[in-house]
């Protein structure tokens, strides 16, 4: 393990709360004890520029005291069976709101990244509208046919890391952001 992603929150997907990962502070100080280099993302369930704007900000606050070298990341999703507070918005309207939070981490010097599905990338969202940023496919195969660029694969979500409990994500990631 050379870096991992840890995610720093959410907005809830009814309440539209801000809240941040209960693991979260412990997960960075061990990473960094560790020596790993450092991403991390948000889950966002925005549905105008400016609450995509508030998730950013709270990624920056909370993340001012470390070294995050690797990429911070906007992550919008569907709720698996439930209802999403997004689930109303256009692709230009996520799109945008994507393009938000993206743009407040780029302009504090931060590496910007969007994750996604396949199918999430290509469908509910307008890449051409995105193309300054660097992609995080998540895609459990053996080879990915995702047809465009990506700089960061998550193959699975039933990886062991010694030191974690439970399954995790795992990741390869193409570029060394670290020498970014």
């Amino acid at each position: 393990v050379d870096f991992c992603m840890l995610r720093v929150g959410a907005r809830g997907y009814e309440t539209g709360q801000l809240v941040l990962d209960s693991y979260f502070r412990e997960n960075i100080k061990r990473a960094s004890d560790a020596g790993l280099e450092i991403g991390v993302y948000f889950f966002s369930q925005a549905i105008t520029p400016e609450e995509a704007k508030e998730e950013a900000e709270m990624v920056l606050e909370y993340i001012e005291d470390y070294e995050v070298n690797y990429p911070v990341v906007f992550d919008m999703e569907y709720i698996q069976n439930d209802t999403a507070r997004i689930e109303g918005l256009t692709s230009e309207e996520k799109t945008i709101i994507a393009d938000t939070f993206l743009q407040t981490i780029d302009l504090e010097g931060y590496i910007p990244m969007i994750y996604g599905k396949k199918e999430w990338l290509l469908k509910e969202i307008d890449l051409t509208m995105l193309e300054e940023y660097d992609v995080w496919l998540a895609q459990y195969e053996d080879i990915p046919d995702y047809p465009y660029q990506f700089t960061m694969w998550q193959y699975t979500n039933q990886g062991k890391v010694d030191g974690v409990s439970g399954k995790v994500d795992l990741n390869i990631s193409f570029i060394d952001y670290s020498e970014k």
